[in-house]
């Protein structure tokens, strides 16, 4: 069974804007000790499309040295082209990765047939399983639950789907439409809780850098049919879960790994933090509220 929760885990870079992949190594090793059942490198959250190729395997190796073998370990190898795709999800699984998240192609705007015939070119005879990622908001083209359920069908390997559509009838039409045996998680924080209750398996999650042990607890309380409980700590975090999008992902997710004392560093351009010091002030009230100081890194 994959993990109910994975982190999408940042990208930290150094001062000069090169990735740190020792503090990789430990961010990863302690998002493990705190409610990550897996870790997904370079997708959205982890700057992929700032990445270069040779960037995300040097990563992949360091995280899994730091790691070890027990903890599932994903790598968000999708793009815009069919071919390099395939070849980023070669390269991974070569190089240790448990798994492949694949996000939809952005800015050519396939088609539902193409979208097809591109998940299924990438995945067939892949050695390892692939997760595919919908979210349009970012991508501009939307994976339709029947377009999922097809390359599913055609493809054995493809067991899992990341869902940011922000579509609550969309996420109950996929669970209703694929089979039982394929893992379907959210892929916003936001609306877990929900779709926890419609029959998703897990989340794919950013707030779980930082509260990572209550969304287990979330899961566990939901999973358990104490929904009264599962409201109550999503009611709690849901202040969180919205601060962190305020600005475009990982922006406050990165300062806010920062404030706990990690060297998580600045994004990369074309992203880029804001200038105004108030800009994270209320992500910092809520940060010194909902995480306990006892397990921030480095606390002085």
């Amino acid at each position: 069974m994959l993990p109910r929760i994975f982190t999408a885990m940042i990208t930290p870079f150094n001062t000069a804007g090169e990735i740190d992949y020792e503090e990789a190594a430990t961010m990863a090793a302690w998002l493990v000790a705190h409610g990550s059942g897996g870790i997904i490198l370079s997708g959205t959250t982890g700057e992929s499309p700032a990445l270069t190729d040779r960037e995300r395997m040097d990563l992949l190796r360091a995280v899994r040295d730091g790691v070890g073998c027990s903890v599932p370990l994903w790598m968000g190898t999708g793009t815009n082209n069919t071919r390099h795709s395939r070849e980023l999800s070669w390269q991974a699984a070569e190089g240790g990765a448990d798994g492949v998240l694949l996000v939809c192609p952005y800015y050519n705007k396939p088609p539902q047939e193409g979208l097809i015939r591109h998940f299924v070119e990438i995945s067939s005879g892949l050695p390892v399983p692939a997760m595919l990622y919908n979210i349009p908001g970012r991508t501009g083209v939307n994976l339709l639950p029947a377009t999922a359920r097809t390359i599913i069908q055609e493809c054995p390997n493809v067991v899992a789907i990341k869902e940011a559509a922000g579509s609550l009838p969309q996420m109950q039409e996929l669970i209703n439409l694929v089979s039982p045996a394929t893992y379907v998680y959210a892929g916003d924080d936001a609306m877990y809780f929900t779709a926890l209750t419609l029959g998703a398996h897990g989340v794919v999650s950013v707030a779980s850098h930082l509260v990572g042990p209550a969304i287990e607890g979330m899961t566990q309380a939901v999973n358990q049919g104490n929904l009264q409980e599962g409201r109550r700590i999503n009611a709690t975090l849901m202040p969180l879960f919205q601060e962190l999008f305020r600005h475009t992902n990982p922006i406050s997710v990165k300062w806010a790994m920062n404030y706990l004392g990690f060297h998580a560093g600045d994004v990369r351009l074309p992203l880029a933090t804001p200038g105004d010091p108030r800009a994270f002030e209320e992500l910092r009230a809520l940060v010194d509220q909902l995480v306990p100081q006892a397990t921030w890194p480095r606390a002085s």
